[in-house]
């Protein structure tokens, strides 16, 4: 009878996610991310959508190397970092460390809660399954890019490049690319306009390892569309470019948390 209960469920589960085949052509409007911190009583929503070619290669380099240094390479989870986090985990007897790839955290942000539970993490990689065969690993990218949270109502690259630099996202250098990169651990702490040391700590490691991926030439695709991402109920808490660019290098891990996202992990 349980297993009954249980494969129903699952059943269910995988038929209410959502159809991410809209985000080939359409840009979302907002995120489930977006909709938690209006929840919460957060003013304001400052994004401005941007395409992949006018977003600096320099914050796609620092982003990648410091959230997902194999990006180009897996197929949405990192199998390697995840079994890392699994072991780092059970020794420490808590959730001290995470290994969510880009992807996984985009499948997060547009659609999930931030809760830390096995059937919210089973959604997460269903979802992430459904972006990578759908969607190109430059649209994948420039949607992460134009989403997440980058401080107290700020949302995309961007809105964060002109919030805090005072330019546009084409123009990021390398140095407040990764000053940017260094934040996405916590934007609600680490203020890129206000680095405090720790901040700054980090964005000289992240320059030190930019170098050591490329992100690929921008493939013209067709201009998306703005309109809503599609929700997933609410439910019970019981083509990668032709060419490879890059390398993978080591990841850019702090102890203690999670990988990427907005808040804590």
């Amino acid at each position: 009878m349980a297993l009954a209960a249980g494969f129903a469920y699952a059943a269910y589960m995988y038929l209410s996610l959502p159809d991410v085949r809209a985000l080939r052509t359409a840009n979302p409007s907002s995120t489930a991310f977006m909709r938690l911190r209006e929840q919460e009583g957060h003013a304001g929503r400052d994004q401005r959508w941007v395409p992949y070619a006018r977003i600096s290669q320099n914050l796609k380099r620092a982003v990648i190397v410091t959230e997902d240094s194999a990006y180009w390479q897996h197929d949405g989870v990192d199998y390697d970092q995840l079994r890392e986090s699994m072991e780092t985990n059970w020794e420490r007897g808590e959730f001290a460390r995470g290994a969510s790839t880009i992807t996984q955290q985009l499948a997060k942000n547009l659609y999930l809660d931030p809760a830390k539970n096995p059937l919210r993490k089973l959604k997460e990689l269903l979802i992430t399954r459904r972006l990578e065969v759908e969607l190109s690993k430059q649209r994948i990218l420039e949607i992460y890019l134009n989403v997440i949270e980058w401080g107290d109502g700020v949302w995309g690259a961007e809105a964060a490049a002109r919030r805090y630099f005072h330019k546009p996202a084409a123009d990021l250098t390398p140095s407040e690319s990764a000053l940017l990169a260094a934040a996405i651990a916590n934007p609600h702490l680490m203020d890129p306009g206000h680095p405090s040391t720790r901040l700054r700590r980090r964005q000289q490691m992240i320059m030190r390892r930019m170098g050591a991926v490329t992100p690929p030439p921008v493939i013209v695709e067709p201009p998306p569309a703005v309109q809503d991402v599609p929700e997933i109920p609410v439910l019970p808490d019981v083509g990668e470019p032709s060419a490879v660019p890059g390398t993978p290098v080591a990841p850019l891990t702090t102890p203690g948390r999670g990988r990427g996202g907005p808040g804590p992990p």
